[in-house]
């Protein structure tokens, strides 16, 4: 054995971190190598939301995904394994991305730093690989139930039916542990909780490097690097170097073998105890520690200034409660699952106040059709369709509990439309929102808010109608042509029309009912079309080459609008090139002379998805609700009756 304290080739101080790249880039000005993660350049637009993009200039594009998001190329670097704690670093090789931990080689199978196995002769023995070095120990059985259910064949330890565990529940998803003992970890699978200790695995790292939170349970290595390579067949444990063959002792509960370059240790698992660590002690050359072999009985407990009785379990906070077990306090706590960071996408990060852990919550499906129609699917796909009969805008397409159906209306153009009217059925329930917020349930007008227990509200928003219904269907409707359905994920797959199918890939989106994928927007949109030619307000088909171009200055200060700082907030986070050129296709041949305000609409609502609030852009735009001008015409009506009526 040989006490020779070795050099790091490297050490960093954090670890690497898998970094989210926001922008892509036209033309990159400076990469770093894909372990970094850093990348400088200009930012670049998409059209088509949820599409792949390759970023060429971009060195190892292999180690980053990159996507079309809100309108901006955002690249991803693909995830790669903690290297946390690890000096046995390897460097990748000309075919990977990532910096990988050392991992260990047992009876020729080879395991990656990290992971845990049985064997299936000893279901009790488990094994840990960490950074080259592997720990053996047995697993300690830990049963707080009263009447446990044996173990299965091939299983450790025995189960309790009951997945609570001091008053803090287990599930399939959170592991419970004890704040006596926090090497204690409860799992609850199909109703039964397990719950074991192991021994902590031997480090491989510099002594200064170890840190031991008072709450964890085991000691661990901070930072990562590299040592210098062993001479062959010697061996590396943490800065010593032992000779191949060699049989050493790291502490009272630890023996470990040199052989063939790779440390194997045996290390002994401490039982559970169950007094609280202030009374723990352990005796010179003994591993573990003992509890006072006389306590004072007891039938209640007394914690925070309370009593409680034997059994009686209370809550300390969302991740924490504590029970009462013989006179005894008993405290567990949850433990969280690790989440990706940031969350995937189309899903958001909750952490209600009455839970303990957050969690990626899969958002809802939006399909947003505003102006002179432009849709963007409930997978992002954005594009336009000036057709000017009645279509199938989304329905469940497997279980046909719910339809919607659109009609456009030409409005005296030549080649423009605007969503007219919007359909909804439901069962044996149809609703209809028309111009002016006209709504109608089986064909009666109804005043707003209007309800139908535990199947249907309508209530008005500050500039729309909103519609929920019972199987979480939603439609916001502005009452001029600006629509906006949102879908749960229950949906997810089962949607078909002109919004798409909901499966989170846009490339599909144009299928048509008979299952074919087309490339054009326009015959896509004349499959939908339901009712026959009489529901047309102008002939199909439309082509839409013989559309004539738009110049107008004035069309384009209006539209300019949306660049301006009014939006300034959201630029960053939603590109607004593609609501721009939508403004400028619908001032083309407006009927009303503001059809600018529906693009800017669309925008906004996009922006409000992303938490960015824009409370005044209305009054700065100079765009009005319908509610403005119902009020303002049944103002006009009344003065007007009232001067018409007043004596002379």
């Amino acid at each position: 054995m040989h006490n020779i304290i070795m050099a790091l080739v490297t050490s960093l101080s954090s670890p690497l971190l898998v970094l989210t790249l926001a922008l892509a880039f036209l033309s990159v000005t400076r990469c770093s190598d894909a372990t970094s993660g850093s990348i400088i350049g200009n930012r670049e637009t998409c059209d088509i939301e949820g599409e792949d993009f390759t970023v060429n200039k971009i060195p190892n594009t292999r180690c980053f995904n990159c996507i079309c998001k809100n309108g901006f190329v955002e690249c991803l670097k693909r995830q790669c394994p903690s290297i946390e704690g690890c000096y046995t670093l390897l460097n990748p090789r000309n075919d990977e991305c990532c910096q990988m931990c050392k991992g260990c080689i047992r009876n020729g199978v080879y395991r990656a730093s990290g992971t845990e196995w049985t064997e299936s002769n000893e279901p009790c023995q488990i094994l840990l690989c960490n950074a080259g070095v592997i720990t053996k120990s047995e697993i300690r059985c830990y049963t707080p139930c009263s009447n446990p259910i044996p173990a299965a064949p091939g299983q450790c330890c025995p189960t309790c039916g009951d997945c609570h565990v001091n008053g803090q529940e287990a599930t399939d998803e959170r592991t419970v542990t004890s704040t006596e003992d926090p090497c204690v970890t409860c799992r609850c699978n199909m109703g039964r909780l397990t719950c074991t200790k192991q021994a902590c695995p031997v480090l491989h790292c510099p002594a200064s490097k170890i840190i031991h939170d008072v709450e964890e349970c085991c000691p661990r290595c901070t930072g990562s690097g590299q040592y210098l390579s062993p001479p062959k067949g010697a061996c590396m444990l943490g800065t010593i170097l032992y000779d191949s063959g060699s049989l050493f002792h790291l502490d009272a509960c630890t023996r470990c073998t040199c052989a063939n370059s790779s440390v194997t240790c045996t290390k002994e698992t401490c039982p559970v105890l169950e007094c609280v660590s202030e009374y723990q002690t352990i005796l010179p050359g003994h591993c573990c520690p003992q509890c006072p072999l006389i306590e004072e009985s007891r039938t209640s407990c007394s914690y925070g200034g309370k009593t409680y009785g034997d059994g009686e379990s209370w809550k300390l906070d969302p991740c924490k409660a504590c029970a009462c077990m013989q006179g005894k306090v008993r405290c567990a706590m949850t433990i969280c699952p690790l989440l990706n960071s940031p969350c995937p996408p189309n899903s958001r990060l909750e952490h209600p106040e009455d839970q303990c852990c957050p969690r990626c919550v899969e958002s809802d499906g939006v399909c947003t059709v505003f102006g002179d129609p432009h849709y963007r699917t409930f997978d992002g796909k954005f594009f336009s369709f000036k057709g000017a009969c009645k279509y199938q805008l989304t329905s469940d397409c497997v279980g046909q509990s719910f339809s919607i159906r659109v009609t456009n209306d030409a409005r005296s153009t030549r080649s423009s439309a605007w969503t007219k009217t919007i359909a909804l059925k439901i069962g044996d329930m149809k609703i209809n929102l028309g111009q002016r917020m006209r709504v109608k349930v089986n064909g009666k007008r109804i005043d707003v808010p209007y309800r139908v227990p535990k199947l249907l509200y309508i209530n008005k928003t500050e500039d729309s109608i909103l519609v929920s219904t019972h199987i979480g269907i939603k439609i916001l409707w502005d009452g001029i042509s600006f629509v906006e359905v949102s879908a749960p994920t229950f949906y997810r797959g089962r949607l078909c029309g002109l919004c798409g199918n909901f499966n989170s890939l846009p490339k599909d989106d144009f299928t048509t009912p008979r299952g074919r994928i087309l490339q054009d927007s326009h015959p896509f949109g004349h499959s939908w079309a339901v009712g026959g030619k009489k529901m047309c307000s102008r002939k199909p088909p439309y082509n839409s080459d013989k559309e004539h171009r738009c110049r107008g200055r004035r069309d384009r200060r209006l539209c300019n609008r949306l660049m301006s700082q009014v939006f300034e907030s959201c630029h960053k986070k939603v590109n607004p090139s593609m609501y721009y050129k939508a403004c400028l296709q619908d001032m083309c041949e407006c009927p009303t002379e503001n059809c600018y305000c529906e693009s800017f609409m669309a925008y906004v609502h996009e922006c409000q998805r992303l938490g960015i609030q824009l409370s005044h852009w209305r009054k700065s735009t100079r765009c009005r609700t319908v509610w403005d001008t119902v009020l303002k015409r049944t103002t006009h009506d009344i003065v007007n009756h009232v001067i018409v009526s007043r004596p002379q």
